[in-house]
């Protein structure tokens, strides 16, 4: 198995040999006028010593951030040492053979793995807790209603005409919060609204979206189990309760009959 490490560093010093050559053979000119162009620091010869030193610096940032992030698992490494390992390794005297380096990455990337998972359990059954309490809290609120499922929903506009359909097609405007106000989405500041099946999405979304109708707007809040559950997903920690203000702009009913699955392409065929 390759360390989490060697992998990082592979893939690191690929990119930096490999786009520079792409970069050239693709616009050389403008490349050749930017690296002209490029800032000298007196504290440097040439450019290839301030290009290895950018390369370091650059290394050594990522290893800084890779520490802090190591740290919030409860896993805290020694810097001295880790400087030294490097130097070491320049100097071709390193402390610890290939088979030694291997298995004791191996080894860490296993700690790091398992620090991990617990502390996701960890976030999972206090997020879990935190979030029954917000939404106990926001019940109480005038106008809210809950269903069998857990939703919580509160009708800020009704809108009119019919409600959607598990099949119809919806677009909407909104913004996703987790329960301490971090935004995690939102579509006015992207300035697109969304379109999308209403049964293609999360449930919450599903059956909270049934409750108003063109024009209408709804705020829910969706307990885990109807929105990414234990998992969670980037953005988003497990077992997160979700709260969302959704503006219905419009519906789109679904085909009343399917065709078969040939006919589109024949359609454009004939179209031609």
């Amino acid at each position: 198995m390759k360390s989490l490490f060697k992998v990082t560093l592979l893939a690191t010093t690929m990119a930096l040999a490999l786009n520079a050559p792409l970069t050239m053979a693709a616009d050389a000119a403008p490349a050749q006028k930017a690296a002209e162009q490029a800032p000298k620091n007196a504290a440097f010869k040439n450019d290839d010593q301030q290009s290895a030193y950018a390369l370091g610096a650059s290394l050594g940032r990522y290893m800084e951030n890779s520490l802090k992030e190591q740290e919030k698992l409860g896993i805290a490494l020694d810097k001295t040492q880790l400087i030294a390992g490097v130097q070491d390794a320049f100097a071709g005297k390193s402390k610890l053979s290939d088979q030694e380096i291997e298995q004791t990455l191996q080894s860490f990337e296993g700690r790091v793995k398992g620090a991990a998972q617990a502390k996701m359990e960890k976030d999972a059954k206090e997020n879990a807790t935190k979030g029954e309490a917000f939404a106990a809290k926001f019940a109480k609120e005038k106008g809210v209603k809950k269903t069998e499922t857990g939703l919580l929903y509160k009708v800020e506009k009704t809108g009119t005409g019919d409600a959607p359909k598990d099949s119809d097609t919806v677009v909407v405007n909104y913004k996703g919060t987790l329960i301490d106000g971090s935004e995690f989405d939102n579509s006015y500041t992207r300035g697109e609204p969304l379109s999308f099946r209403l049964d293609g999405v999360i449930p919450g979304w599903t059956e909270g979206l049934k409750q108003v109708k063109k024009g209408g707007k709804i705020k829910l809040v969706i307990p885990p189990n109807l929105a990414y559950g234990k998992n969670g997903v980037p953005g988003i920690p497990a077992n997160s309760t979700l709260v969302f203000d959704v503006e219905l702009l419009d519906i789109k009913p679904a085909a009343k009959a399917e065709a078969p699955a040939a006919a589109p392409a024949e359609g454009a065929a004939k179209q031609q």
